[in-house]
């Protein structure tokens, strides 16, 4: 038995089925499967029409997915790329911004379980929530925490 092509519709529900997808990731996937791209554009408004796909469930599946590993910046730079707009990046910011030091926290005791013991151990910390993409505010604040746990 052959098995049967899917539909552009199709293919964008399996889609989002597995995970919620920003505009830009559908029509980069789906382009392929169409012979014109004004087809890939009607699929897409039905979709947000439909109530199928949503900027706004989007970003807060990305930013779960994330939050755990990474800071404010990685957050919202991978939210730039997905071509989101400005009034749901500044959402996002503002929510994200509640709760960065205690997840500057959580990844800087789960990688490094004991305080820094000399200046070059302490600047490996940093630079690694640095690299997580975390604000030096939320790194300062979590490295300074790190020195009071162990002064007790």
């Amino acid at each position: 038995m052959m098995k049967q092509k899917l539909s552009l519709k199709g293919r964008a529900l399996r889609y989002l089925s597995m995970r919620e997808h920003s505009r830009i990731e559908l029509v980069r996937k789906l382009s392929p499967y169409a012979e014109e791209a004004e087809e890939v554009e009607v699929v897409l408004n039905w979709l947000e029409a439909s109530n199928f796909m949503s900027a706004e469930r989007f970003s807060d599946s990305l930013v779960n997915r994330r939050s755990s590993r990474f800071g404010n910046q990685r957050i919202l730079a991978e939210l730039q790329t997905h071509q989101l707009d400005d009034v749901e990046i500044q959402r996002v910011k503002d929510n994200l911004s509640e709760s960065e030091l205690e997840r500057a926290l959580a990844v800087l005791h789960r990688k490094f379980p004991h305080a820094p013991v000399d200046f070059e151990e302490r600047l490996k910390q940093s630079r690694f929530l640095q690299q997580r993409g975390f604000s030096g505010k939320s790194i300062q604040g979590a490295m300074r925490v790190e020195r009071e746990d162990e002064a007790e």
